[in-house]
């Protein structure tokens, strides 16, 4: 009797994070020269600092630098979100923590559909920010009845990517073949249109609403906005970027530089102007252009508890208090110095951190603690102090909306920054959904506790073994 094999959801993943790697770069030829700017700068900081690709190494992070990436979508309806849900759950990939982007002039909601489990995270961590447009900040109800009507008109799955989902789904997996076919189903989704749905009148409609209300309503799926690679200097990338051909944006978004990297930072270049057709009342096609794909980087650094997280928010709110960065770039310097100065109270060294209980890590034993033993009512302070065990930063995998407001914002232009009310709406967007969303800090808090489990079973087992 034969037992059927089916693919790893991470390798389908991998699979899947490449092809559309491959699409973006025939697709957006900018986004190959960033990625040779990122291989660059990766390789010469690795070089002049063989400390940190040692710790890289040891804690099997070094291969996923090289292929970390992250896309954005924006999807029209719930029907869309809840069916991308299925799709993403094939390939291992589930909706962690809810981002309220209305507060910064964005009329979306989002969560990030990524993997979980730290083996999963360090086969292929690539991860899908998603935002569902919220007609409901739309004020003029006739635009949002017809934006409504037209994006329920619209398919963004290929007949032969639901069918597999649900196959997937029905049987607990895909076997090579259906695997394959499923990655090239799904990959049509995120591909780019050139012609819209709706006529040019509608999208100047929808434009002046707001330009991501006419990008998510006015074309026949979500292409992907753009992929980020990793970076491991992302202030070097910005410096280079000039130098090849590509304008950044003026400030890299996020915490400022500094020698302990902690959440998330990045920067971009300008989205494209690209030409589109639209579809005249006759059923001509009509020139015109559209601004939606642009190339992001990203840095990651620690991942922040809620109490690190609470006075990173503080932090970030009392330098915005003292200036904010201006799309034109005219008060960077003054900006980055404000945002520097204020940070000045977050420690930054690695054994500060943990010791205030900032952010999480993850514990391995050291030379000595491979052979030693422990009681099992040690303290993990204990456990450092007699060097023991090491403790490494986990990377944060996840966002921080004013980031990505702020991304949003110089790709979509300083006309976009419009003023919607402020309406997190959680419950609404998990029962669009269709399931709660995954609470960041729960899933860094069992890496970090399920490493010192490891540890400790490792140093008791010794000392029963004497």
């Amino acid at each position: 009797m034969s037992t059927r094999s089916y693919v790893s959801c991470c390798n389908i993943r991998a699979a899947f994070s490449a092809a559309m790697s491959a699409m973006y770069r025939a697709e957006v030829p900018a986004y190959g020269t960033l990625m040779e700017i990122v291989a660059k700068v990766n390789a010469e900081t690795l070089a002049a600092d063989p400390a940190l690709k040692h710790r890289l190494e040891e804690t099997d992070s070094l291969e996923r630098v090289s292929e970390e990436r992250h896309g954005a979508i924006r999807l029209g309806t719930a029907a869309e979100l809840a069916l991308m849900r299925r799709v993403f759950a094939v390939m291992g990939m589930f909706p962690v923590g809810y981002y309220d982007l209305s507060e910064a002039g964005v009329p979306v909601h989002s969560t990030a559909f990524r993997p979980v489990g730290d083996a999963a995270l360090k086969r292929n961590p690539f991860r899908i920010f998603t935002s569902l447009l919220r007609l409901d900040l739309i004020a003029d109800e006739e635009l949002r009845a017809e934006a409504e009507a037209i994006l329920q008109k619209r398919q963004i799955f290929t007949a032969g990517a639901i069918e597999l989902t649900e196959k997937a789904e029905r049987q607990g997996g895909l076997d090579d073949d259906d695997a394959k076919r499923f990655v090239a189903e799904v990959l049509e989704t995120f591909r780019w249109h050139d012609q819209a749905n709706v006529g040019l009148a509608m999208y100047k409609r929808l434009h002046d609403a707001h330009r991501l209300i006419a990008d998510v309503v006015s074309f026949k799926g979500p292409h992907i906005n753009h992929l980020t690679p990793r970076t491991l200097d992302i202030d070097e990338v910005q410096r280079l970027m000039p130098g090849y051909g590509i304008a950044p944006k003026a400030v890299v978004e996020g915490p400022p530089s500094r020698r302990c990297a902690i959440l998330l930072r990045q920067t971009s270049f300008k989205a494209l102007e690209e030409a589109v057709s639209f579809r005249d009342a006759s059923s001509n096609w009509q020139e015109g252009t559209h601004t939606a794909r642009f190339g992001e980087i990203e840095s990651r650094g620690i991942a922040l508890t809620p109490k690190g997280r609470a006075l990173y928010d503080k932090l970030l709110t009392v330098s915005r208090k003292v200036i904010r960065p201006a799309a034109d770039g005219s008060n960077a310097t003054a900006y980055e110095e404000a945002l520097a100065d204020a940070f000045a109270p977050f420690p930054d060294s690695w054994a500060d951190i943990r010791e205030q209980g900032l952010g999480y890590f993850r514990f391995s034993l050291t030379e000595k603690g491979k052979s030693a033993t422990a009681s099992a009512e040690s303290s993990v302070d204990q456990l450092v102090e007699n060097s023991l065990v090491c403790f490494d930063p986990i990377i944060y995998e996840d966002f921080l909306p004013v980031s990505a407001a702020g991304i949003f914002q110089s790709n979509l232009g300083d006309e976009a920054a419009q003023e919607f009310t402020a309406s997190p709406n959680q419950q609404r967007f998990e029962r669009d959904l269709g399931t709660p969303v995954l609470n960041e800090f729960d899933h860094y808090a069992d890496i970090e506790a399920k490493s010192i489990a490891e540890c400790r079973a490792r140093l008791t087992a010794a000392q029963a073994a004497e």
